[in-house]
């Protein structure tokens, strides 16, 4: 099977991939390029394989996570370099790629396939950093931005809540550099019994107010309201 010729079968499994990722490509051909490890084009010579996309893509991912991370988060740079390279990780992009079954479409050579190559996170990793590179050339620096970040900002948002820095200190900081003065949480309910209370807190920046959020305890409240006052664009 030469990849600038796909079947129709090909083209269906494509376009289907598209749609539950919600993107669209004009060149289809592009796409099902991103897929094809350099396995196959040591048995087949007139595959071309993902190798150039995925050198690509690892620059676009890198600059749309960093650019994202700068804009929205008054951080030290040490804290942002941990935060994208624990994003962008082979780990977490070969999680992704399960997730969205990357592994079904993955074009391999006999001997990678055997090996169990559509579950190498190696492979997995490096062909959603060709798709991104692919994506990037077919339609855009800010159709692909707009991709990155619907699997990169829950991923972040995830590494916060881990604890590399939490969403209260990031906006006392925001907010003391803005106005000198500390946001205040009031504790606007608590609800359900004693072993399962569910507590409601509410943010106040000067005449600002954000939430109400809840949360099973009052501090994870306070981190869920920050996290959206962080999130409302005052910044």
């Amino acid at each position: 099977m030469n990849n600038n010729l796909l079947s129709k079968e090909r083209k269906s499994q494509l376009i289907k991939f598209c749609k539950s990722v919600k993107i669209s490509f004009n060149n289809l051909d592009l796409l099902n390029q991103a897929f094809c490890h350099r396995s196959i084009t040591n048995e087949v010579k007139y595959f071309k394989n993902n190798e150039r996309l995925e050198f690509l893509g690892d620059s676009v991912l890198g600059m749309v996570t960093a650019s994202y991370l700068y804009n929205h988060y008054d951080i030290v740079e040490g804290d942002l370099a941990k935060i994208k390279s624990v994003v962008v990780s082979e780990k977490i992009l070969s999680e992704i790629a399960l997730e969205i079954n990357i592994q079904n479409l993955l074009i391999l050579g006999k001997g990678e396939e055997k090996s169990g190559g559509r579950k190498k996170p190696a492979i997995l990793a490096d062909c959603m950093e060709a798709i991104i590179g692919a994506y990037y050339l077919d339609s855009g620096f800010k159709s692909v931005e707009k991709y990155v970040l619907s699997f990169m900002i829950p991923q972040i948002e995830k590494v916060f809540d881990s604890g590399i820095k939490d969403y209260k200190t990031i906006l006392q900081e925001k907010f003391q550099k803005i106005s000198k003065m500390c946001p205040r949480y009031e504790l606007i309910s608590k609800t359900g019994p004693e072993h399962a209370q569910v507590f409601s807190v509410v943010v106040h920046l000067n005449d600002m107010t954000y939430g109400p959020c809840s949360g099973n305890s009052k501090k994870q409240a306070e981190q869920e309201v920050a996290k959206l006052a962080l999130k409302s664009g005052i910044f």
